[in-house]
């Protein structure tokens, strides 16, 4: 199953004119795209599906959710299935 997973926005950056940023969930940092939440700012958290930024939310709700993954023993599983689509898939 995957769910959506907070992270926090440590980097903004472009990649051929696409919002891209490197978030960190509880210490994993991954690449995703922000191409849903343009506005979103270092430091804030968003909820991530598939790679995607979907939602901003607050830190306290995001921390509450990582630890619940954690005590659950699913955040690996969802970190995982958490990498961005590049532009070399499908090629």
């Amino acid at each position: 199953m995957c769910l959506a997973v907070p992270g926090r926005v440590e980097q903004r950056f472009d990649d051929h004119g696409i919002p891209m940023g490197k978030l960190n969930f509880g210490g994993v940092v991954k690449e995703v795209c922000l191409a849903y939440l343009p506005e979103i700012e270092v430091g804030q958290y968003a909820i991530v599906h598939v790679g995607f930024a979907i939602s901003r939310i607050d830190e306290q709700s995001a921390q509450e959710t990582l630890q619940t993954f954690a005590d659950l023993g699913m955040l690996d599983e969802q970190l995982d299935e958490l990498q961005a689509p590049t532009s070399d898939e499908g090629a």
